[in-house]
């Protein structure tokens, strides 16, 4: 955040304090005042004491009380101060204009205006302190010319500071001035997008007016999003927009990014053993492509909440390595995404973090009952712990965030964000991920393994769709808005809403001899590699089939592509088998998987020999399949039960044979 405020101001005390003991001209004591530390300013060299010497030693008394009594009068004025000198003496204006480039260096122009609201005091100097963790070609001037600032590296930014070369005095005098440098951390570009981002102002009662103008050039096209939220996209904040939310202003329709991810897993059985891992999945707000799994996949399938889970055969004993690339094209606007009434009722349920029959949790459903007033009360009550990144301290659950409400990470603003939406009867889950951050104190990432994200998402009836936003960052940045629109950096590995605690994500999946490695590389890239959805189709039928009997077999799909396969209607049509038309559901099927479908025709005669055709129409492509019948005893079926057959009589005859006893 940035902090915007004179604290080094100058101004005349009352010389009649001191006319007894120095001759001076006319010439007023200046005192400053840099946040506690006083100094008297030098004295004029003009100022001489008085000659009589019978008055020497009563002047010199008459210094001693005096300079004693400006040491209690600065004592008192410092540590107990009734408000605010520079809110009480002077008015402070701000016009600051950033002027974004193409080449990444934004220039800043501050014109600050301080008017006098005191004939007693006076401005000399001025002191600006900024956020921004790089600047360079600093210049200052007032209407006199050029003034040379300093310039003080502080702990969170730059302190610039000037004297004027002249003193405004005066009720209702002014002192306009201007300082202006140049910073690379306002404007940068991030793979497809162009980010703003201005800290904001605090203790705006400071200032009288507060105005920030940010004007970008044309290649960055026209803005995705404005916060805080302007009308017909204008670029313009005032004090009040501003409050200290800073500005975030993104250029760009979508973001691109490559991934590697890498999962460690283990069977420590004497029997084989299926496991799963977590792929990112494509959702309502982001489509992944998987380029390569290695080793491959037995299959992979979507769960209840959506999440991709590629299934593995361990051996007895066996350790695998699993590597997944890909790339995900994320979007700002959320597509729609409908969910039945059972649905809604899983995503309301108690879970182990989401304990919404607590009467804490409870009372705050019914006193917010809102997802916005969610958002912003969870936002506004819990304070991120930054120490608890580093412990990897076990998750406190929505209850034990109300009661340790110093002390969450993004885990438990998530977790109290879900508890009491669910309370209030607002669908609402669980979404784990990466997320782009540079500052991780106004941004911070909290899930220890791999150092990823936790945020929620709530289903809203009219958009019909799943909305992303993140109570915790809203926090940290002082007030950025999250709820409204989200952002382009937020990338779904996993969610979680029929369990509070799985699937659990890329990044996760570690052994003991490797949990400090980093399984998560996430970079941005300028392009999507986008591939139409393809499948084959497979079919497994008996060869014959036993006529007869019912014909069984199976039809599999298999996604041949590296973008989700969405769901189908499959139809299979026949001319001799009965039914001649049949219609199944095929599911959305992620890349590396495959679906089986039952497919049964009804019997045909005992005797029937026949190949017959049919038919498979799927997503606008037709496939022709055989399908053989013939007699049992020409079957595989069949011939096992002629040698039975067979072997039964020739052992009878045998024994039949058997030559018995001479009478």
């Amino acid at each position: 955040m940035t902090t915007i405020v004179p604290f080094l101001q100058e101004y005349t005390l009352d010389r009649k304090v001191f006319e007894k003991c120095f001759t001076i001209e006319n010439k007023p004591l200046h005192v400053s005042f840099l946040r506690g530390q006083e100094s008297i300013q030098k004295l004029d060299p003009r100022v001489k004491p008085e000659d009589d010497s019978r008055e020497a030693f009563y002047f010199m008394k008459k210094i001693v009380f005096n300079l004693l009594l400006l040491v209690f009068f600065l004592f008192t004025f410092f540590f107990f101060p009734t408000q605010s000198f520079a809110a009480e003496n002077f008015t402070t204006d701000y016009n600051v204009t950033y002027e974004a480039t193409d080449t990444g260096i934004t220039h800043a122009i501050l014109k600050i205006t301080l008017t006098n609201t005191s004939s007693q005091y006076f401005a000399s100097s001025y002191k600006v302190k900024l956020g921004f963790d790089d600047i360079s070609n600093v210049q200052a001037s007032d209407p006199d010319g050029p003034i040379n600032p300093t310039i003080e590296k502080t702990d969170d930014g730059y302190a610039i500071g000037v004297v004027f070369n002249r003193k405004s005095v005066g009720l209702g005098s002014k002192m306009t001035f201007t300082i202006s440098f140049d910073t690379p951390t306002i404007a940068k570009k991030y793979g497809n997008v162009w980010e703003v981002n201005i800290p904001g102002i605090s203790n705006t009662e400071d200032f009288e007016n507060f105005t920030v103008a940010v004007k970008t050039p044309p290649s960055f096209g026209k803005p995705a999003y404005i916060k805080p939220k302007q009308p017909s996209n204008s670029m313009t904040f005032t004090k009040e927009q501003l409050g200290n939310s800073g500005i975030s202003i993104a250029f760009g329709d979508k973001q691109v990014y490559d991934f590697q991810l890498t999962y460690h897993l283990q069977n420590a059985n004497v029997l084989p053993t299926t496991q799963e891992i977590a792929l990112p999945p494509t959702t309502n707000y982001q489509e992944v492509a998987i380029t390569d799994i290695s080793p491959k996949p037995r299959n992979v399938r979507i769960d209840e909440d959506g999440n991709w889970l590629a299934e593995y055969t361990l051996t007895p004993f066996q350790k695998l390595d699993i590597t997944a690339r890909g790339q995900a094209e994320v979007l700002l606007t959320p597509r729609q995404q409908e969910i039945s009434p059972q649905e809604r009722e899983a995503y309301l349920k108690p879970q182990g973090y989401w304990e919404i029959a607590d009467p804490a949790i409870q009372a705050l459903a019914r006193e917010l009952k809102t997802p916005q007033a969610i958002y912003h009360y969870v936002a506004n009550t819990l304070k991120y712990d930054f120490e608890r990144v580093t412990k990897n301290e076990p998750r406190l659950g929505a209850v034990g965030a109300l009661s340790q409400q110093d002390s969450a990470v993004c885990r438990e603003f998530t977790d109290l964000f879900i508890a009491i939406a669910r309370a209030a009867g607002i669908p609402a889950r669980q979404v784990e991920g990466y997320a782009h951050t540079e500052n991780a104190r106004q941004r911070p990432l909290s899930l220890v393994q791999d150092i990823l994200h936790s945020w929620p998402e709530y289903y809203d009836s009219q958009k019909r769709t799943w909305v992303m936003v993140d109570p915790t960052w809203a926090s940290t940045t002082g007030g950025v808005d999250y709820f409204s629109v989200l952002d382009f950096d937020h990338l779904t590995f996993v969610i979680k809403g029929r369990d509070s605690g799985e699937p659990v994500p890329a990044g996760g999946y570690k052994l003991a001899n490797n949990k400090n490695n980093k399984d998560v590389k996430v970079i941005f890239a300028d392009t999507f590699a986008r591939q139409e959805p393809d499948f084959s189709i497979q079919t497994s039928f008996g060869d014959p089939s036993v006529a007869g009997l019912p014909i069984r077999g199976e039809v599999t799909v298999i996604n041949t592509s590296t973008a989700l396969l969405p769901a189908k209607v499959m139809a299979i049509s026949t001319l001799a088998l009965t039914p001649k038309e049949q219609v199944y559901s095929v599911s959305a099927i992620p890349p590396y998987g495959h679906q089986d479908v039952d497919v049964v025709f009804d019997a045909t005669r005992f005797l029937d020999s026949t190949i017959d055709a049919f038919s498979i129409r799927l997503g606008g492509e037709t496939a022709e399949k055989r399908v053989s019948v013939a007699p049992i005893y020409l079957t595989k079926e069949g011939i096992g039960g002629v040698v039975l057959f067979i072997g039964i009589v020739t052992l009878l005859v045998f024994l039949r044979k058997k030559p018995g006893k001479k009478s």
